[in-house]
């Protein structure tokens, strides 16, 4: 397998599962601006979108969006139970989670990223965004993790789009104005999820590093 990632965009979700199931991947990153890797490859060639994350398998099929990934990459060591078992209600709940993300959480941060063209309607984006925070914030009372006590591929997520929000080391890659001060159980699962090795391990894979220094 090959792991496409952009340093601090949402493949660092996947980027940290990677890194939660030991797996050794080689992990090829894209040039934002000119949709290349490293290497000089065309990466419309592994998606025609041009967007990461990409997981590409060594006979030439690819899985090119996150959510699909990271369930992917959970079920190859069950064991450790990064995702529910297939079938079960609490599987549906991961999903359930997973899909809320990319829809009102993930998306809700493009006007704010890209504000320029956006225009006034970051105006009604921002707000919106702020409430799904908030009630984010609600389901983490009295709970480790979005599932409850067990990190899953969901906190991987998440954790990604957050740091969209606040996070220092995003100066020079995603910002939005996005203030968590008043947010105590989000604050306190962000810290509690930043302090697992996998996760420190792929902020510094990323050039990252100084975001936990």
């Amino acid at each position: 397998m090959k792991f496409y990632y952009m340093p601090a965009s949402c493949s660092l979700s996947p980027h940290i599962i990677l890194n939660e199931l030991g797996l050794d991947v080689p992990l090829i990153k894209v040039e934002h601006k000119t949709h290349t890797t490293e290497n000089g490859a065309n990466f419309y060639e592994v998606n025609p979108f041009g967007y990461v994350p990409a997981l590409e398998f060594d006979d030439g099929r690819v899985l090119r969006e996150g959510p699909a990934i990271v369930q992917y990459l959970a079920d190859l060591k069950p064991e450790l139970n990064l995702a529910p078992p297939n079938g079960t209600f609490e599987r549906y709940q991961l999903q359930e989670w997973l899909s809320f993300l990319t829809s009102e959480v993930h998306k809700g941060y493009i006007p704010l990223l890209y504000a320029v063209l956006a225009g006034k309607y970051v105006d009604t984006a921002k707000p919106k965004l702020e409430k799904r925070y908030e009630w984010i914030n609600e389901q983490l009372a009295n709970r480790q993790y979005l599932l409850g006590d067990t990190f899953s591929v969901a906190d991987a997520y998440l954790f990604a789009l957050t740091g969209w929000g606040q996070a220092p080391w995003l100066k020079s890659y995603y910002k939005a104005d996005i203030h968590f001060d008043n947010l105590d159980n989000l604050r306190a699962w962000y810290e509690r999820v930043r302090e697992r090795p996998s996760v420190q391990k792929a902020l510094r894979e990323e050039g990252l590093c100084r975001a936990v220094s």
